[in-house]
């Protein structure tokens, strides 16, 4: 394990790009518009300030360290999933880990029911936003009325002066079942393919990367046809086992957050960054120490009881180094 303290030497060519399901950062707000009731101070989860602080202390330190083994420096970028609103992220980016970080965000209010959006949060040291957009997913129930999920995000941007394009995905869940629900998947898998179509006419070799939760894993169809069909490079594929994951359920790992992208970003060159490594961020200090459910991610909360962890997904992250 990583001592955290200690001071790593800083690669100035190196940029980790990360993604982390941060288990519901919500406020402690009632917003009218979405369901939010679960996460109140009256709630059965008693969701409290001192629990609101605790949670946005420990992503912070968490966030901070993704990546800083290997770049001696905190992620450039970071695709969020499960949060409520802006303010949220603007209380993580002030917090103790992340104040120091330079990090800005680029955030849109999807429909989602549960009021959870995705975001990117970005140092303003590194890149620059040139463009973002979100695209909704068109979906419907069995009684055919609108079914609302996640946006998608698009953002791009100047990565140390370097165009790159970012997809930000959270996926529908599979919590009615993995057939029932695959349908809203594709969906949004066509929809990433749709986006990645359009930035192919609009800029010659864009270098686009695609991160996100997308609740399938890398050999599901909803992922393996945009990474064949545009020729895309999953560095996930590999790093799945029977032994790990970025996410544990039913005693059994799955990698539902994954990061893959163009293969241009394979092509050796000293101008421009070139992948160099993926990985599962599971330090130590993520997991549960002891009992049935040891080396699994310490969550926040267990159905209705607090645990007071940091969330129940691993984050992971790939570094591209000049």
């Amino acid at each position: 394990m990583t001592d955290y303290q200690e001071q790593l030497q800083v690669h100035h060519n190196m940029q980790t790009i990360a993604f982390y399901n941060l288990e519901n950062l919500f406020d402690l707000v009632d917003d009218k518009y979405t369901n939010d009731n679960d996460f109140l101070p009256i709630s059965a989860k008693k969701w409290t300030p001192k629990r609101y602080e605790n949670k946005l202390r420990k992503l912070g330190f968490a966030i901070s360290n993704i990546g800083k083994h290997e770049t001696g420096k905190h992620p450039t970028l970071v695709g969020l999933a499960e949060v409520e609103n802006a303010k949220v992220i603007e209380d993580l980016i002030s917090s103790k880990h992340l104040e120091d970080c330079n990090y800005n965000y680029v955030h849109y209010d999807s429909p989602d029911e549960r009021g959870i959006d995705v975001a990117l949060l970005y140092d303003t040291t590194a890149f620059e936003v040139l463009d973002s957009e979100p695209y909704t997913i068109q979906l419907t129930n069995d009684n055919g009325l609108p079914d609302y999920t996640r946006d998608i995000l698009l953002v791009t941007g100047l990565l140390d002066g370097e165009q790159i394009h970012i997809i930000v995905n959270h996926w529908s869940s599979r919590r009615e079942g993995e057939k029932e629900t695959e349908t809203k998947r594709l969906a949004s898998s066509n929809k990433v393919s749709d986006i990645i179509k359009t930035l192919q006419l609009q800029f010659e070799d864009p270098k686009i990367i695609v991160i996100g939760d997308f609740n399938d894993e890398p050999n599901n169809i909803s992922v393996k046809q945009i990474v064949h069909n545009f020729n895309l490079f999953n560095p996930m594929e590999t790093l799945r086992s029977y032994s790990r994951g970025s996410v544990y359920h039913n005693r059994k790992w799955s990698l539902f957050d994954q990061i893959f992208f163009t293969i241009n970003f394979l092509k050796s060159s000293n101008q421009n960054y070139e992948f160099f490594k993926a990985d599962i961020f599971d330090e130590d200090f993520l997991k549960l120490f002891h009992g049935p459910y040891k080396g699994s991610p310490f969550r926040t909360y267990l159905g209705k009881k607090y645990k007071g962890g940091y969330s129940d997904h691993f984050p992971v992250y790939a570094i591209f180094k000049k």
